[in-house]
């Protein structure tokens, strides 16, 4: 993590703000691929809390950061210290640009399906795109019109869809008149994304060509106990708290990149388990399920959990 300045902060819709942040003393940052993201870290009160946003900027731009946050009234607080709390001239803890979701450059054309603030890994993609001369068709489909929030960022061309105003997305004309070469790539919600992916995959499309991305808010639900085999320690997991936080305030350690659910790095072996795993991850397989979880994301209902940390 590095210490960088909110430098600017900006509403492009009623619930969604961009911020750029950039460093101190105005050095260069890190360099990134359309589709990276960075975790943002936020102390809010006592509670040090951490989300992945993409990063919407120009990926060759170094001089800052720029990301996209959506408010979520009812979510675990992130959103509401990002558009309540963080404002310009703070300096808060940024870490590297890390990407999950990254462009495979041996396409011949690329898709891009976004829905809602799933806009925003493109931002950075279609701008290196661009650069590189690529092909690509980009589709961005809101239920009402004001939450085009990105439009305005985007170059002409964009295909947009507005459900409340019967422009809803053809998937299955869309899917089925793509050259042979095209990857697909969507970052959506997870009804969204499960129904783009299943309806390529009913078309034959070919399972390395299509990609996504959602990063996954912990869901809460009941306290748990959890029991840290090799740390010997017993932890009550709490309602409104990951088990990775649970680990990571206990001071177990437990190596992270996204804390949602898709890029395995937490993945952690189950010794026992007295109950029932409620998997929310997009990593494990389904053969995997009864002997691993992912608790960044991943929760249990029962009398013990036994985990290999």
């Amino acid at each position: 993590m590095q210490p960088l300045k909110l430098t600017a902060k900006e509403a492009l819709s009623p619930r969604i703000t961009r911020f750029r942040f950039e460093h101190p003393e105005g050095a260069r940052l890190p360099l990134f691929s359309g589709g990276a993201h960075v975790m943002v870290e936020m102390q809010d009160g006592d509670i040090l809390r951490r989300n992945a946003y993409s990063l919407i900027s120009d990926p060759e731009d170094g001089s800052g950061y720029e990301i996209a946050v959506q408010r979520e009234d009812q979510g675990r607080g992130g959103s509401l210290f990002m558009h309540e709390q963080a404002q310009p001239g703070m300096v808060m803890n940024i870490g590297n640009p890390v990407n999950l979701f990254g462009l495979n450059l041996m396409a011949r054309k690329h898709l891009l399906i976004a829905g809602g603030v799933g806009i925003t890994p493109f931002l950075a993609q279609i701008r290196e795109l661009t650069r590189l001369g690529a092909a690509y068709e980009l589709h961005y489909a809101v239920r009402e019109r004001d939450e085009l929030a990105a439009l305005p960022l985007l170059p002409e061309g964009v295909h947009a869809h507005v459900s409340a105003e019967g422009s809803r997305l053809d998937l299955d004309a869309l899917l089925s008149s793509q050259p042979l070469g095209t990857h697909l790539y969507v970052c959506a919600s997870d009804r969204m994304i499960t129904t783009v992916l299943d309806t390529a995959a009913s078309l034959g499309w070919p399972r390395d060509a299509l990609h996504s991305e959602e990063f996954l808010a912990p869901a809460p639900g009941e306290p748990f106990e959890v029991h840290c085999a090799r740390s010997h320690r017993t932890l009550t997991v709490g309602a409104h708290e990951s088990l990775l936080e649970a680990l990571e305030n206990a001071g177990i350690d437990a190596p992270w990149l996204c804390r949602g659910g898709a890029c395995g790095q937490c993945e952690t072996d189950v010794v026992a388990c007295d109950g029932t795993i409620d998997h929310h991850d997009h990593w494990l397989e389904p053969e995997e399920r009864d002997r691993k979880i992912m608790p960044c994301v991943s929760r249990f209902r029962g009398k013990l959990l036994t985990i290999d940390r």
